[in-house]
């Protein structure tokens, strides 16, 4: 077998280690064989002459690509189309989902690499298969419940999906069951989630003690920046304003026809514009982190070297910032490291400008009284030289060992969570939509005053939801929604009667000599009551009332000072008729 450049440096190796099976090392008859068993004996649909929806996760895209293969060379008949790799790498990844999706279009095997981990629910999925180790708890259970939806009449009339399949060829489930909370680490996480994460704390850092750092001229026509180079700034610019227009642009990047990126289409839409970056809150900071952060973005791929290296200067800044002395000093000695490294490589021209530099950044005077323009610096000046620096290139291997399938143990000791978070909440919204009669729900429609009694009812029923781990459930979903209280999470879902909304609002609506604008602002208003059930009073100024008056109610309604002091404190009566009355 060509072993590649590996061979001729340190020989044929004697053994391989089993982590490397899947990874670089790919075997036919292996690949053959899984194929096989799940072709057997996965759930069929149309009397049994097709395999239902199956989900291959593997290892990465080689191995993705290496399964494929195999499948056309077993099933020609397929026409390539039977199967295929959905994965960052796939040209028309969006394409092939929405068609994995549809029940009766191929294809019938997704091979993923990440990208069906999470997030995406599809109920005729009947089979998963686990190619790959998984080492993270949480990740696990959110693939395992990519086969959790129910699907009416999936295997014929009035035969539904009550079960699916998982094939585990990578002993998950006995991973799992001597590590309970498996290993979490921020290896799972990809480089390009990390680093727009830092820069989000980076940027909330800068805005929260009001510390501005700026690129000198010299510094940034010596590193040659040009537009690819991220930080670009003027001679008056500053790195909190670029930082910012950085971030925004990656939003901004972000095609709101994706898939991924319309689950999160608001919070897209709003990080669009330039003005939402002004002054990040904490909520804004945690939708940035959990919602936008990873979304793909449709520009241009840098290498992987380059977007590391920001990541290392980035993660210097805020270490500096937060006095992270420990962290600072891993991540110095890594760049020292590095100006080493590309030492070496002085007979390149873009390295030969920078020798100087390099020097210096590996003498212990330079990171004296170090400041973040100086980080900032040294991030423009290499991050474009950090893909010089050599490295081995794994060759991918492939053999033709002659394997075989041991033991199939069917196994259902595992007990799988009953219901998870995200089950839990689809549940309790289900609830909420069905039951708007409910006296308790009425009453937060309505904007009637509740009891104790009222919201000790109201939490029976919803923990009631998540059975034996109920209330652990509702609790944790209030947690995540940062909902204040029960009630204020059930009207924010439910919305507000819009006879009530009027009924709140009607004395200042037939208020005298109101303006066209000035109605239609109060209009707005109890639309907004209606579909949200609550509502600050900073959203006056933003939009969509901003667009009716970017001056704000007072401006809006100067001159009618009872109008303005009754809209505050009608949106302040609505809210507090959610917190309960004694009775």
């Amino acid at each position: 077998l060509d072993w590649g450049d590996d061979a001729e440096e340190h020989g044929v190796p004697d053994k391989v280690n089993a982590a490397a099976v899947n990874s670089w090392l790919f075997n036919r008859d292996t690949v053959d064989k899984v194929l096989q068993h799940v072709m057997e004996h996965g759930h069929k649909v149309d009397g049994g002459d097709r395999l239902a929806k199956t989900i291959i996760f593997a290892r990465n895209h080689e191995h993705a690509v290496f399964i494929e293969q195999r499948f056309n060379h077993h099933y020609p008949h397929f026409a390539g189309q039977f199967a295929r790799v959905v994965d960052h790498y796939a040209t028309y990844a969006q394409s092939l989902i929405d068609d994995f999706s549809r029940p009766d279009k191929m294809p019938h095997i997704a091979i993923s690499v990440d990208m069906l981990d999470t997030g995406i629910d599809i109920p005729e999925v009947a089979n998963l298969v686990f190619f790959k180790p998984v080492y993270s708890k949480i990740k696990f259970w959110q693939m395992i419940g990519r086969g959790t939806r129910l699907c009416p009449d999936l295997f014929g009339p009035g035969e539904d999906k009550e079960d699916f399949r998982v094939f585990d060829f990578c002993f998950n489930f006995d991973f799992f069951r001597e590590n309970p909370d498996g290993i979490e680490g921020s290896d799972g996480v990809p480089l390009g989630t990390r680093l727009f994460r830092n820069r989000v704390q980076l940027l909330q850092e800068l805005q929260r003690d009001g510390r501005f750092g700026r690129v000198g001229v010299a510094g940034r026509e010596e590193a040659g920046v040009d537009g690819r180079a991220g930080l670009v700034m003027d001679d008056g610019g500053t790195l909190t304003t670029s930082l910012a227009g950085l971030l925004q642009g990656e939003v901004a990047a972000m095609n709101l026809d994706n898939f991924f990126v319309r689950m999160h289409r608001r919070a897209v839409e709003r990080f669009r514009r330039q003005d939402a970056w002004e002054r990040l809150s904490e909520e804004d900071v945690q939708v940035l982190q959990q919602d936008v952060a990873g979304l793909p973005a449709e520009k241009g791929r840098e290498e992987y070297e380059t977007r590391a290296f920001d990541l290392i200067a980035v993660s210097m800044q805020l270490a500096l910032l937060r006095s992270g002395i420990r962290q600072f000093e891993k991540l110095r000695k890594r760049v020292t490291e590095i100006a080493s490294r590309l030492e070496e490589k002085a007979t390149i021209p873009a390295v030969r400008t920078q020798l100087a530099y390099l020097s210096r950044l590996q003498e212990n005077e330079f990171w004296q009284d170090v400041t973040l323009e100086m980080l900032e610096e040294m991030r423009l000046r290499l991050r474009d030289l950090a893909p010089l620096i050599d490295k081995r290139a794994r060759k991918v291997v492939y053999t033709d060992f002659e394997d075989e399938i041991t033991g199939v143990r069917d196994d259902d000791s595992f007990s799988m969570p009953k219901m998870t978070g995200a089950q839990y909440e689809k549940k309790v919204k289900e609830y909420l939509r069905r039951h708007k009669d409910d006296i308790v729900i009425y009453r937060l429609r309505t904007n009637q005053p509740l009891t104790e009694n009222d919201l000790q009812h109201l939490e029976e029923k919803l923990a009631a939801i998540g059975e034996d781990e109920g209330q652990t459930l509702l609790s944790d979903l209030l947690t995540r929604t940062e909902s204040p209280s029960l009630a204020w999470f059930v009207r924010r879902l439910v919305g507000l009667d819009r006879a009530a909304a009027q009924q709140a609002f009607s004395d200042l609506l037939n208020e005298r000599g109101l303006t066209e604008k000035q109605i239609r602002f109060i209009e707005l208003i109890i639309d907004q009551l209606t579909s949200r059930g609550v509502m600050e009073p900073s959203a006056l100024y933003e939009p969509p009332f901003s667009n009716v008056d970017a001056r704000g109610p007072e401006e809006l309604f100067q001159g009618k000072e009872k109008v303005i002091d009754g809209i505050f404190q009608r949106l302040k009566d609505v809210s507090e008729n959610l917190d309960s009355k004694a009775g």
